[in-house]
């Protein structure tokens, strides 16, 4: 696959596109190993050779949230251009090289960071290496790419401004985060991608693309040796500090009804609850708990609830919200309209049930052993997935054995743990989202997409 395509299916360091890539066998452990390259840059190290192939993944600091309001989307911008020309290679000549040295490489934008991999054969190492030195170190944003990025971006922006699912998920994060950065739209807007030039693009870039805040993930059949100097071959020469500005935790507002009123076959629920952050003693009695309710499998209390005892959903999902700056606890689901106030009953005593009551003993068991075994198949199961992993883990501050810690953790959550966090999540009113046929809210908040 060539670098262009490629590029196109990255969204970040854990994008479900990258778990088709570099399929290593079942392992029964992945130890991750702490390395310094010889001119000092930290990272996280797997050494594998299993496939002749090398993975790196990374990240910086400072996603769509250092976006000018009147230029929302550049973060997400420049990630289509890394690709587009380097150094001394325009956009043709940069695919053409791509191609000869079989790198593959992705770029993409969350609000808080902006993360890439990039993926390679062990015997074109040397050449991809320094192909990939040149996108992070000299991007060249010349105006014909940006110009063909940009109008691309627009394309899709007008495309989905017709998705009414698209306009609520616009309101739902304004509604949440009201001015805080989080409220706005990452990919940006029509307008505010048309103000960006050039010169936007190459400052975020110098107060990014940074030592300081550089987290390292590399996997593959290399040594610790050949990994530290590969390191440095492309990161060395960022400088060591840029112009990240600093950003505010958020102040979740909860308690709002909020509707879009469009024709849709299925009527969209989405609530949301206060959530825990990762470095909370009860997060993880919050994350079995939550998986208890709404966990991606049928036997979810929820998906009993709801679908299974009264057949009003064709499933139920939910889960933690875990940004560096907020956290909040999601539940999402679609019914028939004339279900909806049923199905929202149910949901909503449900987890008043949880809040005072906890789980049953065997229940509580069995999602705790299903969270334990599922991580190394979700998150340990190719080297383009080992890598993401460990950027996430340091970005999260998550220390290198976190793979045993969170075992253990999860292990030790107990049937009170799991009630006391329930009735303390759920003690708040939730903001409710409605998107469907008639869709209606008492204090609003209805928009027609």
């Amino acid at each position: 696959m060539s670098v262009r395509s490629f590029a196109r299916l990255a969204a970040g360091i854990l994008a479900p596109a990258w778990l088709l890539f570099s399929a290593l066998p079942a392992q029964a452990e992945v130890n991750f190993r702490s390395i310094t390259s010889p001119q000092g840059l930290e990272a996280w190290f797997v050494e594998d050779y299993t496939v002749p192939i090398v993975t790196l993944a990374f990240s910086f600091e400072g996603g769509s949230s250092q976006d000018p309001q009147d230029k929302l989307g550049l973060a997400a911008l420049m990630t289509t251009l890394f690709d587009e020309g380097a150094g001394d290679l325009d956009s043709e000549a940069f695919q053409i090289r791509a191609d000869e040295v079989g790198l593959e490489m992705g770029f993409g934008a969350s609000q808080d960071d902006i993360s890439g991999f990039a993926r390679m054969l062990s015997d074109e190492r040397e050449g991809a290496t320094e192909l990939l030195a040149l996108a992070v170190q000299s991007p060249r944003f010349d105006p014909p790419a940006l110009e063909r990025m940009r109008s691309q971006s627009i394309a899709g922006l007008v495309s989905r401004s017709r998705d009414p699912n698209y306009a609520a998920g616009q309101m739902w994060n304004r509604a949440l985060f009201g001015d805080h950065p989080y409220g706005r739209p990452v990919e940006g807007t029509p307008d505010t991608l048309a103000a960006i030039g050039a010169e936007d693009l190459q400052s975020l870039h110098r107060s990014v693309f940074t030592r300081a805040s550089l987290k390292i993930g590399i996997v593959g059949a290399l040594d610790e040796k050949t990994a530290g100097e590969m390191i440095d071959a492309v990161f060395a020469a960022l400088p060591e500090a840029g112009d990240v500005q600093p950003v505010t935790d958020a102040t979740l507002t909860f308690g709002q009804d909020l509707a879009v009123d469009y024709p849709l076959p299925q009527t969209r629920l989405n609530l949301a609850y206060p959530g825990v952050p990762e470095t909370d003693p009860d997060f993880f009695a919050a994350y079995v708990m939550t998986e208890l309710l709404a966990g991606s499998n049928l036997l979810s209390r929820l998906n009993v609830e709801v679908r299974e005892k009264r057949g009003l959903t064709y499933g139920v999902s939910g889960g933690l919200v875990t940004l560096k700056h907020a956290d909040a606890l999601t539940i999402g689901t679609a019914t028939n309209p004339e279900n909806v106030d049923q199905a929202l009953d149910v949901i909503k005593s449900t987890i008043a049930d949880m809040a005072e009551n906890g789980p049953d003993p065997s229940e509580l068991e069995r999602v705790k052993h299903y969270l334990i075994g599922a991580y190394a198949i979700n998150q340990l199961g190719s080297s383009v997935s080992i890598a993401g992993a460990m950027v996430g883990q340091q970005v999260r501050g998550l220390p290198l054995d976190y793979v045993t810690e969170r075992e253990s953790l999860i292990s030790a959550v107990t049937a009170e743990d799991v009630q006391a966090v329930a009735s303390r999540l759920f003690g708040e009113e939730p903001s409710l989202m409605l998107v469907g046929p008639g869709a209606q809210a008492d204090e609003i908040s209805s928009a027609q997409p």
